[in-house]
């Protein structure tokens, strides 16, 4: 939201947010390494614990790809003349975020299913990035002034992708 609308101080938000998310990754992990000695579970319930310091792990790293694509916002915001976003960059958003949201469904309901339809849709968040990559080169060579402007913007999109092999994850 903060990139589409070029709104640094919702940007600014996000990378202070990033914090608190690693705050609470850390807080996670203590408290699942404290029931393992503790509790020390078996089967099942081992299964989960280890699962929600992976889980836990993978949403942190989400986090500072938020932050990285609040970080490109800023600097965005700061070159010559806005330029839209490319319609890549809008579809990967909004795959990513629906495959992040299905993915935790898919852990909370224990659905095996969902959580393999999420893995299928990252192949086309992977064919947007590509498609993405091959328009902004095209575009650099075309306006070289704009080179500054389209490398954030493949760092934006570098970024998604990566959101994207979270949630499958």
């Amino acid at each position: 939201e903060a990139l589409r609308r070029g709104d640094t101080a919702k940007a600014q938000a996000v990378v202070e947010a990033d914090r608190e998310v690693d705050r609470l990754e850390v807080e996670l992990e203590a408290l699942a390494i404290s029931l393992l000695a503790l509790q020390q579970p078996m089967a099942r319930d081992l299964r989960f614990i280890i699962g929600a310091i992976k889980i836990t792990s993978d949403l942190e790293r989400v986090g500072d790809h938020a932050a990285n694509i609040a970080g490109s916002t800023i600097r965005m915001s700061a070159l010559a003349g806005r330029r839209p976003i490319p319609p890549q960059i809008e579809e990967m958003a909004r795959l990513a975020r629906a495959m992040l949201s299905d993915a935790l469904d898919a852990v909370i309901r224990l659905d095996g299913v969902l959580g393999r339809e999420v893995c299928r849709r990252d192949d086309a968040v992977d064919a947007l990035h590509e498609t993405l990559c091959r328009s902004l080169l095209t575009h650099m060579m075309e306006e070289p002034r704009t080179i500054s402007w389209a490398l954030e913007t493949l760092l934006v999109g570098r970024n998604l992708e990566r959101v994207a092999d979270l949630a499958t994850n």
